[in-house]
């Protein structure tokens, strides 16, 4: 079956601030043919990629890859591969038009495919908000390709009732189909520049790019209140996010490190906590004072002490 989708033009990402990695596509992953995946690709600045670690970077809801920028020349200054992925709806990859094909399963899926069709290899994960909903659970179906992990401002739900800030958050974007993304970030992100925000703003022309944006806060496998079921949407992940807390706690045999950027409301200091006692032999976090949920924008001093963690800087 054939997806209707959008595809944002190239102008709109000409000139961004701190962004100049060249695109690269995939159009044929099993299941998704048709739909063209961006993603960045960039070698070690010495070269040679054949002893280093790939820095896979998956971003989350309503960000992209730029997201990643501060980070990415600390990787390939220290002779490491940056890749950084786009997902369905979101940057330059392909944006279905209608909202119902973005679930769970959908995405989580096509990052599968991708994982595959690059075969990538000596993997550090590096994720963040629904980067990690569905990037935390990758490793299970491939435990050889992983060898590291950075995690920030995530977490695997499976059904639990949602706390305050994300039931504000979920209300929110329910309210506002047509999402201001740079405004939200900005919000989120105060040392953001008006460059950065246009950046952000630059994958969503109108509303009608911006599925993928509305659907992600309905996928996550969390209750809206007490008393009250999961929806169709938010249930469909929770045997998936159940299956990878147990390989986390249990089968997980590679590096990890965590960053929390201390200002988020919803996945801040709380979550996290949560989160570093399910991952297997995850060393205290690095806390960021300033930093919000979209802590890669203070990614340079994380990528370096993730670097210093792992011996590989």
């Amino acid at each position: 079956m054939t997806i209707k989708a959008l595809r944002t033009p190239d102008e709109r990402f000409e000139n961004l601030s701190g962004w100049d990695y060249a695109p690269h596509y995939v159009d044929d992953l099993p299941g998704y043919e048709g739909l063209r995946m961006h993603y960045v690709d960039e070698a070690p600045s010495s070269g040679d990629a054949k002893d280093g670690v790939t820095f896979l970077c998956i971003h989350g809801e309503p960000s992209w890859a730029y997201l990643f920028r501060k980070m990415a020349p600390v990787f390939t200054n220290a002779g490491h591969r940056f890749v950084a992925v786009d997902m369905f709806g979101f940057g330059r990859s392909d944006k279905p038009v209608d909202d119902d094909v973005y679930t769970y399963h959908f995405h989580r899926g096509a990052l599968l495919a991708f994982v595959e069709r690059l075969a990538l290899q000596n993997v550090c994960l590096v994720c963040q908000d629904w980067g990690g909903l569905l990037g935390l659970t990758l490793p299970m179906e491939a435990p050889q390709r992983y060898t590291r992990l950075i995690v920030m401002n995530t977490g695997l739900p499976a059904g639990e009732t949602a706390g305050q800030g994300f039931a504000a958050w979920r209300a929110f974007n329910r309210a506002n189909p047509d999402l201001k993304v740079g405004k939200l970030m900005k919000q989120a992100t105060p040392i953001l520049t008006e460059e950065e925000i246009a950046a952000y703003d630059a994958p969503f022309p109108d509303q009608s790019y911006k599925g993928g944006v509305r659907r992600f806060p309905e996928l996550v496998m969390l209750k809206g209140g007490e008393g009250e079921e999961l929806t169709p949407s938010a249930s469909e992940g929770v045997e998936t996010s159940l299956k990878a807390r147990k390989f986390w706690s249990e089968d997980w045999a590679g590096d990890s490190f965590m960053a929390i950027g201390m200002q988020d409301p919803v996945l801040g200091p709380p979550a996290m906590k949560i989160l570093q006692q399910i991952i297997k032999n995850c060393p205290e976090p690095m806390e960021v004072a300033d930093a919000g949920h979209f802590v890669q924008e203070w990614g340079e001093p994380i990528a370096k002490a993730a670097l210093e963690r792992f011996g590989i800087g």
